[in-house]
């Protein structure tokens, strides 16, 4: 079973998404915490997933997660 899904957006659409998770990368970013370990590995994973679901968006290969 797959739970994927498949959508066809025009430019437009796909600037609007991308812009959105740029905003939602940079919120991810700024966030004060205090440290933790735990929290941080969290936030590293979103931000992987936020990086995945922009390289799917312009259809670019694998991107260095070091740079998010």
């Amino acid at each position: 079973m797959s739970d994927g899904m498949k959508m066809e957006l025009n430019d437009r659409q796909r600037e609007t998404l991308l812009c959105g998770l740029r905003y939602v990368r940079s919120s991810l970013m700024l966030d004060v915490r205090d440290p933790d370990p735990d929290l941080d590995a969290e936030r590293d994973g979103e931000l992987k997933e936020i990086a995945l679901l922009m390289d799917r968006l312009t259809g670019v290969g694998s991107r260095d997660t070091a740079r998010v």
